[in-house]
């Protein structure tokens, strides 16, 4: 039977060295599961679950997942649910980061190693989307992405609130005093109400805007709210198409090029997107043979505006944007820049889809026009210089202008636990013109690039009323925070990048114009710091951490693993 012909049960025998045994004794095991002759005749739809107790986003799962089934029996198939690693955000030790991979080698292995023919995978939580993404791009068989859908906010104190970028505003107001105890639990009770991804465009917005912009989710799905009834009609409509995904495939290989990559990045911009999706689109991108330059990068974000006006970089939530016409909104407007010819889950290409939405009503207050953007240019760029030689990422839409040209004095942390040591303490030596610098956070610093990059203003500069001040690290930043925040600095400090020889009183130069980041200390005296440099952690001895630490890869390159990529 041709490869790309319906072989559902057929599929991938387990060898005993005697193939029509295998089938009759896959069979046998399967009617134990109470299957019908002729519904094992079916075509096997994968359903790749990634629920668990540790991931809140993922609670309203199962009522998903039956409506998953009944799109695929409803369409002629046989539906079959499988588990895969999870991974809740919050929940993960040292970060969710770190287990990326893993999940994506899970999602792949399991795709490949069990009989269905077509697979809807089933995500939503920040690193969830990537991995799966990652896992089906190399697996290479046909998969529609359904995603979670956003939380709804929440009413408090008359005003919305919705996680994440609130949860860090009010956290900021404690830190500064002005929330006392009482009522920093309080809004902890109301951040999060019900199921779902975080309610701003986090990083889980971002992957899901990205996943439909990429054409691996159906038209209009990213942006429905989890509880809306919408979601599972969704839900019903990706187990209808992956049927005839597997009646008729298209591969991801076949949805995931240059050009569509390419789409997902002005996409990425338009939203003012999280900076993680850097990371985790370059990775996706890896796994199809597609590099991403940063360099390139920047040529988009100069032309690309931002046009959707949700926080942290506006005002509005994910449910305003559903119901302001969703990504497919944001994508009308983006049209002229876009690749039109890219093919799509559908079966139509990108230019075909948007004919269907032509005359669509949206809401201005939260997509803006081309001629009227939020921001005339994109929300991230990509920085160089000597102290970033392999680049680093810039939030530019959340941060604050005034400080995009300046120069300054590194107030220096050695690690995660020096900055937690000393970071509060009132003799700390740092005024508002400096610039905290955090070293030894990222990916091979055995935090595993945490998301740790929002350095918190020290606790008597926040009570003086400071709000924002330039902080590099080569760490990661929450898609749901705020500031003039340099991340993913390249090469690492804990490889011996020029971060690691940032000292305490060094002037740094940036300048978003310029797009550069620079360490203006001589080169001798760099050479000589370098000689003196030892790494800051010894690798681990054996099992998950030790394949990470072994083969993860620098922020340019995704953090991939480096017999991952195809590039």
């Amino acid at each position: 039977m041709a490869e790309n012909k319906v072989k559902g049960f057929a599929r991938g025998l387990t060898n005993y060295g005697d193939a029509g045994f295998s089938l009759y004794l896959r069979r046998s095991f399967a009617k134990s599961m109470g299957y019908s002759k002729e519904m094992l005749a079916r075509p096997v739809v994968g359903i790749a679950d990634s629920r668990s107790g540790f991931n809140n986003c993922h609670r309203h799962f199962p009522e998903l997942i039956e409506a998953v089934k009944r799109g695929v029996l409803a369409a002629g198939g046989l539906p079959i649910d499988f588990p895969t690693v999870s991974l809740g955000e919050v929940f993960l030790s040292p970060t969710s980061m770190m287990f990326r991979n893993l999940m994506s080698i899970d999602v792949e292995e399991m795709i490949r190693a069990q009989p269905m023919d077509s697979v809807v995978l089933v995500g939503g939580c920040d690193k969830t989307v990537p991995a799966q993404l990652m896992g089906a791009a190399s697996a290479d068989l046909p998969a529609v992405q359904l995603l979670a859908g956003p939380m709804m906010p929440t009413s408090f104190r008359g005003e919305r609130l919705g996680a994440c970028t609130d949860c860090r505003r009010f956290w900021a107001m404690h830190r500064a005093g002005k929330v006392d105890e009482q009522g920093i639990e309080e809004v902890e009770g109301n951040l999060a109400t019900t199921a779902g991804t975080c309610a701003v465009m986090g990083t889980a917005s971002t992957m899901a805007s990205i996943a439909e912009a990429l054409g691996m989710a159906l038209p209009g799905s990213a942006a429905i709210p989890a509880v809306h009834a919408d979601r599972l009609r969704a839900g019903e409509a990706s187990g209808r198409r992956a049927v005839e995904l597997a009646k008729d495939p298209i591969r991801p290989s076949q949805i995931i090029t240059a050009k569509s990559v390419e789409n997902a990045l002005r996409v990425l911009l338009a939203i003012g997107g999280s900076t993680n999706a850097i990371v985790h689109l370059t990775a996706i991108a890896g796994r199809a043979g597609v590099k991403i330059d940063l360099k390139r990068l920047n040529v988009l974000s100069d032309s690309t505006p931002v046009l959707v006006d949700l926080k942290p970089t506006g005002q509005h939530y994910m449910s305003d944007l559903y119901a302001a016409g969703g990504v497919g909104a944001v994508l009308r407007e983006l049209k002229p820049l876009l690749n039109l010819d890219c093919m799509t889950v559908t079966g139509e290409t990108l230019g075909e889809r948007m004919k269907h939405e032509e005359g669509a009503w949206v809401d201005r207050a939260v997509v803006r026009t081309f001629s009227e953007p939020l921001a005339k240019e994109g929300g991230l760029v990509a920085l160089f210089g000597s102290l970033a030689p392999n680049g680093a990422i810039l939030k530019r839409s959340a941060a604050d202008p005034s400080l995009f040209e300046k120069e300054g004095p590194a107030v220096v942390f050695a690690s995660l636990d020096d900055m937690a040591a000393r970071g509060d303490d009132p003799d700390l030596d740092i005024k508002p013109d400096d610039f905290m610098v955090l070293q030894n956070s990222g990916p091979k610093s055995g935090y595993a690039m945490p998301e740790a990059g929002y350095l918190p203003i020290p606790q008597k500069l926040a009570r003086a009323g400071v709000k924002d001040m330039v902080r590099i690290s080569d760490a990661r930043m929450s898609g749901t925070a705020y500031g003039t925040i340099v991340l993913h600095v390249s090469p690492e400090a804990a490889v011996g990048g020029p971060l690691a020889l940032v000292r305490n009183g060094d002037r740094v130069k940036l300048s978003v114009r310029e797009r550069k980041i620079d360490l203006l200390v001589a080169e001798g005296e760099l050479r000589k710091r370098k000689t003196e440099w030892r790494a800051p952690s010894a690798t681990p001895e054996r099992g998950y951490a030790k394949l990470y630490m072994d083969h993860v890869l620098q922020a340019e390159h995704g953090c991939d693993f480096d017999f991952l990529r195809k590039i």
